[in-house]
């Protein structure tokens, strides 16, 4: 068991620990970074399965990811652009299948209508409400006491365009379902991307990927690091008090003047606090959790599709298949397809065994993309409930009420305790970019609070 003198000890070894862990260590403080798995890189993480290279968790990059963008720049990582050419396909809730192109499912006019006016309300919403603090605006309480389901079809009665509106920010982003969540915290959703127009153009959500792998950032900046990152060493105990921490690990024992919780809110109850937390910190973290998605991995000796004037792009809000996309690997010329299978339709899933899933997995892409999507050379599905030290996908989201009630305090030290994962970020939400932008913020804090104390005791 190593003891360790630190400045800061980081719990979790994710894009926003090590970017918090950088940052400090560039302005001259030492660290500590306590990971619990046997590898970095949190929610994004690049694996060889049956010879196919895929990006298991985490690895888009939109262009107003500018926090993202402007890192991978400085660590030399290099991107590529999403096949996107050709048609997309929407199956209706009737079943009928379509081709289209551009951002609009091909519905009825007057179902288009009330999508086009569900998306204004939310983008007005949005702009209005923001992302930093929507907890603070005056129809905070009233928007974060009903649920997006409900409040959807207050504002109307065309189920088709609300279940379409809802597939973006429940399936689609928050892998809950739509009845679970509140619309405020659908709103920050929205506000958190620049607005809801932006969720719904995956041509700019889903631009590009790292080559190599999202991942490369954490082992990129790890590397750099060096011994300063421990892995195989879950945090087991943080004693504290207004003086510092005490981080006992299952390899490490680090004493600093600072601790930053670097992983997502379901996962602070795993940590033994001593003393315990505050109260009001109990009972927040209690009413934030994961959702649920399956992302089903499926790479064919050929990306056939295209040869069939396909994206690859499907929309199927009613099947167990909600969303595919072309995944293919930068200059890999077999063809990959990405899909989704979220919230409740990931949990009729689960309730089959390994093979049964499988073949009622593909049989809904084929649905979409023909017979040839059947019979995949590798297939691999993302399970990230099962993962210990993540249990869910793809990041924690508040229950009806929990917004309004505890946001403005999610972020609040307690004592020389610090809060930083892609859960609290405000623009960039649930994504890369909101960690890179939580563990930069949250460095500034603690060198900001430093500096302070040394003054003072100067």
């Amino acid at each position: 068991m190593k003891s360790i003198e630190r400045d800061v000890v980081i719990i979790g070894a994710g894009p926003a620990g090590l970017n918090a862990a950088r940052d400090l260590k560039a302005a001259g403080l030492t660290v500590a970074v306590l990971e619990a798995r046997d590898r970095v890189g949190g929610r994004t993480w690049t694996s060889t399965i049956d010879g196919a290279m895929l990006e298991i968790g985490g690895q888009w990059i939109s262009p107003d990811q500018t926090a993202l963008k402007g890192l991978l720049g400085e660590l030399g990582l290099e991107t590529f652009s999403r096949y996107r050419e050709g048609q997309s396909v929407y199956v209706a809730p009737d079943g009928t299948r379509s081709l289209y192109t551009g951002e609009m499912f091909p519905v009825s006019e007057r179902t288009e209508a009330e999508m086009r006016r569900l998306i204004g309300i939310l983008d007005e919403l949005a702009a209005e409400i923001g992302a930093e603090e929507p907890w603070a605006h005056p129809r905070a309480r009233e928007l974060d006491t009903v649920s997006l389901h409900h409040w959807m079809r207050q504002l109307s009665d065309d189920d088709e365009a609300c279940a379409n509106i809802g597939h973006f920010l429940a399936g689609g982003m928050l892998t809950k379902p739509a009845h679970s969540f509140s619309a405020l915290q659908a709103v920050l959703m929205a506000a958190s991307a620049g607005s809801f127009s932006n969720l719904v153009d995956e041509d700019l959500l889903l631009d590009q990927r790292v080559v190599g792998g999202m991942q490369l950032v954490s082992e990129t900046i790890a590397a750099a690091l060096g011994d300063d990152v421990v892995l195989e060493s879950p945090v087991r105990t943080l004693r504290w008090d207004e003086n510092g921490v005490t981080a006992v690990s299952d390899r490490a024992t680090v004493n600093a003047p600072y601790a930053i919780m670097a992983v997502p809110p379901n996962l602070y109850s795993r940590v033994s606090f001593d003393p315990p937390l505050p109260r009001r910190q109990h009972q927040m973290h209690q009413h934030q959790s994961l959702g649920l998605v399956i992302k089903v991995h499926a790479v064919y000796e050929t990306p056939f599709w295209r040869e069939e004037g396909l994206s690859g792009t499907c929309f199927s809000p009613d099947l167990v298949v909600q969303e595919i996309y072309d995944n293919t690997n930068h200059e890999d010329p077999r063809g990959t397809l990405v899909a989704f299978v979220p919230d409740e339709k990931a949990d009729a899933m689960f309730a089959l065994d390994a093979g049964e899933r499988r073949r009622v997995i593909l049989s809904a892409m084929a649905e979409s993309l023909g017979p040839k999507t059947l019979e995949p050379v590798v297939y691999y599905e993302s399970d990230w409930a099962s993962e210990e030290w993540t249990r869910g996908a793809f990041a924690s989201s508040y229950d009806l009420g929990g917004l309004h009630r505890y946001g403005a305090d999610q972020l609040t030290p307690v004592g020389p305790i610090y809060w930083a994962s892609s859960d609290l970020a405000a623009e960039g939400y649930q994504h890369v970019d909101g960690a890179v932008r939580m563990g930069r913020a949250t460095a500034a804090r603690i060198l900001d609070r430093d500096a302070a104390s040394t003054e003072a005791a100067a």
